[in-house]
């Protein structure tokens, strides 16, 4: 078993995922959205309780290595928390200037 972190009822940020010569692509998505993806991956998506996903399957389409790269995903997604407490996600906001012509 996996904890998969869910933010409402998507996830927290995309990912890319690879076992063997099969790749799984989650985005985030809006709430209304509903899930799109392969049968494949949908069955691992609503298993895992996410509602609102857009999927893209790459690579081979062998059903057992989409199940193990949407598992290896799921697996690898972090909360934001969790990223900022490691230090790993820095950055900075810049304010615009609204006037200024380029």
């Amino acid at each position: 078993l996996i904890e998969v972190p869910v933010v409402n009822t998507t996830i927290p940020h995309e990912i890319l995922a690879k076992f063997g010569t099969s790749k799984v692509l989650l985005k985030p998505a809006i709430s209304g959205t509903g899930i799109v993806a392969s049968n494949t991956i949908r069955a691992v998506l609503e298993l895992a309780g996410i509602k609102d996903i857009i999927s893209k399957s790459l690579g081979s389409r062998n059903k057992v290595s989409v199940v193990k790269a949407t598992m290896v995903a799921l697996s690898n997604l972090r909360r934001t928390e969790e990223v900022t407490a490691e230090g790993k996600l820095d950055f900075e906001v810049q304010e615009e200037d609204a006037n200024e012509t380029e």
